[in-house]
């Protein structure tokens, strides 16, 4: 959580992003603290990426204010922007047909990197990641999981005290998922801040914080807890199949009935007697009362009926 004392290494106060008559982004505010995992979760097309484009001085804002490490960002300001922060997605961040050396060197080359200090950080980010093979393989050659953590090395050496992660673990298997999230939690226990984007819901229970985004708007922000207290209190429920043609439970009794493979997660609405609906359904459901999940906190507000 940001402390009132703190200054916030990201200030976004009603930010827009407009293009002709459409909103991608609308009126957006929100504060990330130094050394926060902060994510930034929505459907396809909500104006995440969007987001973090202004946030790396890519594009400009159409309305709003945005500080970035105390610098406000007014046109002329990109270029301070730009060298404190550090971007990587699941691709577009590394050459293919580079070595892994070649990548380094040309990221130093971008960011004017003096060649001691270039020298110094390669070392320093290749121990860090854990990267143990020759530096003159060529990407394309190397596994999902090793590749992804050369790609963040790349994006640290310039020494960014913030680190955008746009979708930066898609396709990669989960140990080594597993894997590039220590190395996250490692950056921000150093002090950096972290702002990733994921369709993975078991990698955001990482993050300290989540924002929710819908349709280019900002729609819940909390810890991953506090947005699962929020949304179910202690009211959701599984339900199990036990015969083939289940009898399923009224729409006007439930406002969730959720398939999960072969079970269905199920909260009954408000002012039902959940107690009475559930011996009704006994005979035809093995029925458990569960903790909601972050996927079921973004079904429910990102992609539920009530958008």
């Amino acid at each position: 959580m940001i402390k009132k004392s703190q200054t916030p290494m990201v200030d976004v106060q009603n930010l827009s992003v407009i293009f002709g008559d459409f909103y991608a982004v609308r009126d957006v505010s929100f504060r990330v603290a130094r050394g926060e995992i902060f994510g930034f979760l929505g459907a396809n097309g909500a104006g995440k990426t969007t987001t973090i484009r202004v946030l790396c001085g890519l594009i400009p804002a159409s309305r709003g204010r945005v500080v970035i490490d105390g610098h406000i960002f007014t046109p002329g300001t990109q270029n301070v922007i730009k060298r404190m922060v550090g971007y990587m997605s699941q691709r577009f961040t590394l050459y293919d047909e580079l070595t892994v050396s070649e990548n380094f060197d040309f990221a130093a080359a971008l960011r004017d990197v003096p060649r001691g200090v270039y020298d110094r950080r390669r070392a320093d980010l290749l121990k860090f990641i854990g990267f143990d093979r020759d530096l003159r393989t060529v990407v394309r050659d190397l596994p999902g999981g090793i590749k992804q953590a050369v790609a963040l090395g790349v994006a640290l050496l310039h020494d960014p005290k913030i680190i955008f992660l746009d979708e930066p673990t898609a396709g990669v298997a989960p140990q080594s998922r597993m894997r590039f999230w220590q190395l996250i939690q490692k950056l921000a226990a150093d002090g950096k801040t972290i702002f990733v984007t994921t369709h993975y819901m078991d990698e955001a229970e990482n993050c300290h914080r989540i924002a929710l985004m819908r349709a280019g708007e900002l729609i819940a922000v909390d810890s991953p807890a506090a947005l699962k207290r929020a949304t179910f209190g202690d009211t959701l429920y599984n339900f199990t199949p036990r015969v083939k043609n289940p009898k399923m439970p009224a729409a006007d009794r439930v406002d969730i009935f959720e398939p999960y493979g072969r079970h269905y997660h199920v909260r009954f609405r408000d002012g039902v007697n959940a107690a009475a609906e559930i011996r009704r359904y006994r005979r035809d459901f093995d029925i458990q009362k569960i903790s909601p999940s972050l996927e079921d906190v973004f079904i429910r507000l990102v992609e539920g009926g009530n958008r």
